[in-house]
């Protein structure tokens, strides 16, 4: 009878956590699998795959499918063309067919509903993914939170704008990975509460492209209601990061309508009608990508490089500067910030002609960015457009968001991995990535540090907390000041920790705002 009991006993608690990893959707069931403490479901559909006819449209509802949904390994990442040297190489093939979404949860969140961070990733919108190792929502979900990733269409497929497509889709045609984004953040509304999440507490995330999108989201009329709080990693916001396209012709302007066109005719395509977007849509993937990715876009892509983000006052209605300017993103707490060696480029040929955008303050900002005179040209263009695409932009919108009267948290990154302090001055771009998702396990391998390590379990419990409660302060953290008119900023050093307070590098942002007015 013993036995006999103990094996029924073992049988239900068998059968219980095959129910804990199975959950009904919308759609259909999934189940996922347990491991750490951690119960993850990837490769969910969260629309139907965007190729054929479906090429170039919004997206489409997902169909229902029958039986459970094998949900242990990642969909397919979005086609691309995959780079050398990528913060966060891919995990899976690339491919068209690839609108899904993954989730994380702790094993033993019970019966409360969690918070929810939905992860939106970064790749100058023609590379990234929801597969690569640092985007594991394990170690954030064992700190109480909901992670979900999901990916979005990118380059041509995901932003591409053509007259045939404008005739077909009359104020729809564009932005189809910002489409793809609404999308997938109306399934975590429909359907986080299934996995245990609460739709009222979602949390957007996003780094580089990534958190330019967080920052069009924030304006997008069609998101509204679909987010608690967001946060920008080195999103830009205004500046050298402003979109450059408008959807059609404008007189000096250059046009996302026009960019289609040339690509259309560098592939043999002619005309704006019907048969010109049927023969559009038979180009093989290869074809749309035409070689492009991040590394040829910051070789100077050409004429024909895919356009990015699109001014279509439908889904993009204007730049983010003017949004906030006109006070029109949502009224939610922002955490905002970049790396302290961030990215960004000028179209400059020697130190004079950069000191001389300046004007009158040249020679101030001779010495602050350039004391003794020798740092490489390169350097500083390096340094001085960082400041401008990214670390300006971000100390202005945690203004901005303030202003509103809503909670802004203003960081700025500069913890350098140990094993890198020698190789790199400052904290690039996206090094950030790691520490927030508390995986510098799989970023930094046998040559992680206990400091590292620390710096880590720090930043990912700051990002914890605001998913929490809109504020990243909590134990076992130094206290963060939240953003007001001194403009205070938590700056995350290599060496002695995270410290709130006055912003060491406040007087040469102020002369890179005044460029900007």
């Amino acid at each position: 009878m013993r036995k006999f009991g103990m094996a029924v006993a073992i049988a239900m608690l068998c059968t219980t956590a095959a129910q804990a990893q199975t959950v009904q959707t919308e759609n259909g069931s999934v189940r996922g699998a347990a491991a750490d403490g951690v119960i993850a479901f990837k490769g969910i559909p969260f629309a139907a795959p965007p190729v054929g006819a479906l090429r170039w449209r919004a997206p489409q509802a997902a169909k229902p499918w029958k039986g459970i949904l094998d949900a242990t390994k990642f969909g397919h990442d979005c086609a691309q063309k995959p780079f050398d040297g990528d913060a966060a190489p891919l995990g899976t093939p690339p491919s068209e067919d690839c609108l899904t979404m993954n989730v994380w949860k702790p094993a033993n969140a019970g019966k409360k509903k969690l918070p929810v961070m939905v992860w939106i990733y970064g790749g100058g919108y023609v590379n990234g993914g929801s597969s690569p190792d640092v985007y594991s929502g394990a170690p954030l979900a064992k700190q109480g939170v909901m992670v979900v990733s999901f990916n979005y269409r990118l380059g041509r497929f995901g932003f591409f704008a053509h007259p045939a497509l404008s005739a077909e889709q009359p104020g729809k045609a564009g932005n189809y990975g910002f489409m793809d984004q609404v999308a997938a953040l109306n399934w975590v509304k429909r359907n986080i509460a299934r996995f245990g999440g609460d739709p009222a507490a979602v949390t957007i995330i996003g780094e580089s492209a990534g958190g330019g999108s967080v920052l069009s989201l924030l304006a997008n009329p069609s998101a509204k209601g679909l987010f608690a709080r967001a946060v920008v990693m080195s999103g830009g916001g205004r500046g050298l990061s402003a979109p450059r396209y408008l959807s059609k012709d404008q007189p000096g302007l250059p046009s996302a309508e026009s960019v289609g066109l040339s690509f259309a005719e560098k592939a043999g395509i002619k005309g704006t009608g019907k048969d010109a977007l049927s023969a559009l849509r038979a180009l093989s993937s290869d074809q749309v990508i035409d070689g492009f990715n991040l590394a040829s876009l910051f070789s100077g892509g050409g004429a024909n490089a895919p356009t990015g983000p699109v001014i279509d006052g439908v889904t993009h209605f204007r730049p983010e500067s003017e949004s906030l300017e006109l006070g029109r993103q949502a009224r939610v707490p922002v955490m905002v910030g970049a790396t302290s060696a961030d990215i960004g480029f000028l179209p400059f040929s020697n130190k004079d002609e950069v000191f001389a955008m300046f004007g009158d303050k040249a020679d101030r900002a001779r010495v602050l960015y350039d004391a003794d005179g020798n740092l490489p040209f390169q350097a500083l263009l390096f340094k001085v457009g960082g400041d401008r695409t990214m670390v300006e932009p971000a100390r202005y919108i945690a203004s901005k968001i303030a202003a509103t009267g809503q909670a802004a948290w203003h960081y700025r990154f500069g913890y350098v991995a140990e094993s890198m302090r020698k190789e790199w001055p400052g904290a690039p771009h996206a090094t950030d990535i790691p520490y927030f998702f508390n995986t510098v396990a799989a970023k930094y391998g046998d040559k992680l540090t206990t400091a590292d390590a620390e710096a880590a379990r720090q930043m990912s419990g700051y990002l914890a907390n605001f998913v929490k409660t809109g504020n990243p302060n909590g134990n076992g953290l130094p206290a963060w000041s939240k953003f007001d008119a001194s403009a205070p900023v938590l700056d995350f050093r290599s060496t002695g920790g995270p410290v709130s307070g006055a912003d060491p590098l406040k007087e040469r942002l102020d002369m890179v705002e005044a460029l900007e007015k």
